[in-house]
């Protein structure tokens, strides 16, 4: 039967890139909000001093009104946050107009250009240079200019007096430092938490591009694959013929060496068959080929005493701890991951491997789990850092390290995962696969009654 289409992980891969942008934008509206909060504060203690402190003469209730509106949208801001929406440039853009609308309407309440802190606008500039792309940078650039130019025409006087010739007493240049060190602090703090998140969300991004490169190397393994399978499959079924019919001569069969080594024979042969479309498989062909219905202690089994069968090992331990058993359906490349996983641990322990079959009930989403054991050197802590990546392989021989990272982009194509790690106490090296079952279960509507 075949099996309904799951996404592949290229399909995931193009998202990669959006969700990356998506969880910057969200972080950098927060530094927004944060930055907002400041200057909500910031603003009030500033009218507290020029109104009492100073006896500055100025519109107090308009400029506080001016302060509960900035308050308001912030908490709009909040609100929007918590959607957990991507934010957009357009949306950045505008978040940083009513910043530059509310500083523009305080300065024109408060003096215009002759207010020390109209130069609060070069960090309005340098938030939209970290934050925004292309045009967006040099409108909101415009945009400042002409506020600036504005303010020098059209506002309310502030009566503080342009005395900078006495340095540090004069309330002007008092507050001018007052701005510097304002603007100072801010850039420093605020734009490295942005450079950070625009940081992170770089690395993810070249994450994605990684992964597709990758999966575009599957590509071409799968169509060198199938090009091998074309070319070997002919002359394996020859031999498998000509196999055949060696054993239904009886003068052949008469020998029992020779009987015992065409049986060899024929299982090597169909062994040979079956790694070639299982690296087919593996290597990018659409699943569902070969599939069948059954349950996952039989599939699990069969597959054990396949494996067992199949290679020679001295101590073979098998554990089924999976449990009440579930309908799924069965193909090839489930089989030859697991194999492919055996094989390895036979390799670097030729003398004891162990299966173990369990269910993983603990999270949201009910797995399979298929842990592989062995009493080898174990994984160098190098390999364990840039695990399912091609090519990592302590076997010495060209092309090797492959099997692994075809096991990961099956696991991964079916929502599932793989993980590996040295066995401390035991010794030897253990490898988890872990599938949902929602991935590999048969439907209740094919299910037999």
């Amino acid at each position: 039967m075949p099996l309904p289409r799951i996404a592949k992980s290229d399909d995931i891969l193009r998202g990669s890139p959006r969700a990356a942008d998506a969880a910057a934008g969200i972080k950098n509206l927060q530094q927004l909000i944060q930055l907002r909060w400041m200057a909500v504060m910031g603003q009030i203690f500033t009218i507290e001093v020029a109104h009492h402190s100073l006896r500055l003469t100025i519109p107090l209730v308009p400029m506080l009104l001016v302060v509960a509106c900035l308050a308001v949208f912030n908490v709009v801001s909040l609100l929007r946050l918590r959607m957990g929406v991507a934010v957009r440039n357009v949306e950045v853009f505008l978040a940083l107009l009513v910043d530059v609308a509310v500083l523009t309407t305080q300065l024109y309440l408060s003096g215009g250009t002759s207010n020390p802190f109209v130069f609060l606008y070069l960090l309005q500039i340098a938030l939209g240079a970290i934050l925004l792309r292309g045009a967006y940078i040099w409108t909101m650039v415009a945009i400042t200019a002409v506020c600036f130019g504005a303010l020098a025409t059209y506002h309310l006087p502030l009566e503080l007096p342009q005395d900078l010739h006495q340095g540090l007493s004069s309330l002007y240049v008092i507050g001018l430092l007052v701005c510097f060190v304002l603007n100072a602090i801010l850039v420093v703090v605020f734009i490295t938490r942005i450079n950070l998140n625009l940081r992170e969300r770089d690395a993810r991004l070249a994450a994605a591009r990684r992964r597709r490169v990758e999966e575009e190397h599957i590509v071409r393994m799968g169509l060198l694959a199938s090009g091998a399978a074309h070319e070997l499959g002919t002359p394996l079924s020859t031999l498998a013929v000509i196999l055949g019919d060696w054993q239904h001569d009886a003068e052949l069969m008469a020998d029992p060496v020779l009987r015992e080594d065409i049986d060899e024979m024929r299982t090597q042969v169909q062994r040979c068959k079956g790694i070639v479309s299982g690296i087919l498989l593996s290597a990018g062909e659409a699943r569902g080929e070969h599939s069948e219905q059954t349950t996952v202690c039989r599939f699990v089994d069969a597959l054990a005493e396949e494996w067992r069968t199949t290679r020679p090992i001295p101590a073979f331990s098998y554990r089924n701890e999976f449990g009440d058993d579930t309908p799924m359906v069965s193909d090839t490349t489930l089989k030859q991951m697991a194999f492919n996983v055996l094989d390895n641990a036979r390799d670097a322990s030729p003398q004891w491997v162990e299966l173990v079959i369990s269910r993983d009930e603990a999270s949201e989403t009910p797995a399979l789990c298929i842990t592989v054991n062995d009493a080898g050197p174990g994984f160098a802590p190098g390999m364990l850092d840039h695990l399912g990546e091609p090519y990592q392989s302590t076997k010495q021989r060209p092309g090797s390290g492959l099997g692994l990272y075809l096991v990961m982009n099956v696991a991964r194509t079916l929502g599932g995962s793989v993980s590996a790690r040295n066995r401390a106490a035991e010794g030897g090296a253990q490898v988890s696969i872990r599938l949902p079952l929602a991935a590999i279960a048969l439907p209740k509507a094919h299910r037999p009654a």
